[in-house]
């Protein structure tokens, strides 16, 4: 079945530039999905399907399965039509074609019921049945994928909420619309809102964690791997024991991610931007993510072999994850640059110590051969992200010899001026105390004229000695600084 697959849709894949993973992944499909809900359960298997030749007909049953148990007649066509590409000997056999109409009216049904429900409590004039109609009618909406209308029946909500916890739960309601809609400034905008009331919405505390996740997964599609690991890594660790099958467990977060999730997206974020030091601090000695380290074993490890500087070591984890990496919904875009930039940093702290390198040297460290190992540095130093020259003759890596004798020099040279600049400064301070006057700012300069006792103007200080004091008190300074 895998070679049938192969040699149809997914050829096509890789000649359109989009991943195919062909390694088999270290989870396994059921018990992989069984600790999410929500529509993410959807989305992660069409993912799966869509990528891995291996996993496909299993990963799309599941997928259309899951269809068929919600509202949203768009994921089930998409999923029938995944299946009729990718496995047709499979959508024969589950497709449903009664499903779609009898949905349909079901759905219609539904959004007339709930929309003559809030007309009449509008005609009621009730604020809170308002409310509660709006969040009855955005949530229907976002079960059956009208994404655009939930946001709207949320955002309506706001003029009748009456106490800090509607305005949380009509917040929280946003940024899960938005992550499903993939409008990432919007998850930003809305966590910020709940983040500025924090004194004031007690809920907002018990919310922290999932704040902090929803934030690093903004930033981390947004490519700020920094901001995001910073998010990630301060992830308040009650989310980490949330019982996922329990949906009373009001910490659980997974109709987006895990914890695992939060271990392996700020892990891999954290060695993307973080230098060694960073990460023994901000990271292993973190006691919040701590929680979630122990999670996920391996991408501890791989951070502790990069802090011990066993780069390959570190590497060699990361490579051995990479197809599971490359099956997640929010990292697969970002496992490349990622993977790229923790392999730049290794390769620099690497070369620092030396002032030429072989090829040789760097493919042995590096696990790899030295074709790869050159195609990684010229990228590299073509990106600026190494300074240093490549000497294809011998093969060799070569450190940029700065002028040690030039460098003292201009510092030297730049010290004195700095320090001429203000001995004059301190000078000419001097002969303008001796001479009696005072130094106004710029532009107050129409408040310095006093009146004498007789009415008369009478100039106080000016910052201009010429100005009122002639051109001779100007030119006894003058000669006073040249002195």
């Amino acid at each position: 079945m895998a070679t049938s697959v192969e040699k149809g849709y997914f050829i096509k894949a890789r000649r359109g530039g989009r991943p195919v993973v062909d390694d088999l992944p270290k989870f396994d499909v059921e018990a992989y999905i069984a600790n999410y809900k929500g529509k993410t359960r959807f989305d992660r298997l069409l993912l799966i399907g869509l990528t891995s030749p291996l996993l496909a007909p299993e990963a799309l049953k599941l997928a259309l399965s899951e269809a068929l148990r919600g509202k949203d007649v768009g994921k089930y066509d998409a999923a029938l039509d995944a299946m009729r590409e990718i496995v047709p000997s499979q959508a024969k056999v589950l497709q449903d074609p009664s499903w779609v109409d009898r949905t349909s009216k079901q759905i219609k049904a539904e959004s007339d019921r709930l929309e003559m429900e809030l007309k009449g409590y509008k005609n009621n004039l009730i604020k809170e049945s308002i409310r509660m109609g709006y969040d009855d009618l955005g949530q229907h909406l976002h079960q059956t994928g009208e994404l655009v209308n939930a946001v709207k029946a949320y955002g309506r909500m706001r003029d009748y909420c009456t106490t800090p916890s509607h305005v949380v739960i009509m917040n929280i309601r946003l940024i899960s619309v938005s992550i499903d809609q993939g409008n990432w400034l919007a998850v930003q905008t809305n966590v910020q809102k709940l983040r500025s009331h924090g004194q004031q919405f007690a809920e907002t505390q018990r919310l922290a964690a999932k704040l902090s996740a929803a934030m690093g997964l903004a930033l981390l599609a947004s490519n700020s791997y920094k901001e995001a690991a910073q998010e990630f890594i301060e992830t308040d660790p009650r989310m980490a024991p949330a019982r996922m099958d329990d949906p009373s467990d009001e910490e659980a977060f997974n109709e987006v991610m895990t914890p695992n999730d939060v271990a392996v997206y700020g892990g891999l974020c954290a060695l993307a931007s973080m230098d060694r030091a960073e990460l023994q601090k901000k990271v292993l000695e973190n006691t919040k993510f701590r929680a979630y380290l122990e999670l996920e074993p391996h991408i501890r490890r791989a951070i502790t072999f990069f802090v011990s500087s066993k780069y390959s070591s570190c590497l060699s984890i990361l490579d051995s994850y990479r197809a599971d990496y490359l099956l997640d919904k929010y990292l697969q875009s970002h496992v490349l640059e990622i993977y790229f930039q923790i392999r730049s940093k290794a390769i620099q702290q690497y070369f620092i110590p030396f002032s030429c390198v072989a090829f040789s040297a760097l493919a042995t460290a590096f696990d790899t051969d030295e074709q790869n190992i050159e195609r990684e540095v010229t990228s590299m130093v073509k990106r600026g992200k190494l300074d240093a020259r490549i000497d294809l003759v011998d093969r060799v890596l070569l450190a940029r010899k700065g002028n040690a004798r030039k460098r003292v020099h201009d510092e030297a040279l730049t010290m004195a001026q700095e320090y001429e600049r203000a001995a004059q400064l301190r000078i000419l301070r001097m002969e303008m105390l001796n001479a009696g006057l005072e130094v106004f700012e710029k532009g107050k300069l129409a408040g310095n004229i006093g009146f004498d006792s007789m009415g008369g103007e009478q100039p106080r200080a000016s910052s201009s000695t010429t100005s009122w004091f002639g051109e001779g008190a100007g030119r006894s300074l003058r000669s006073g600084l040249r002195g």
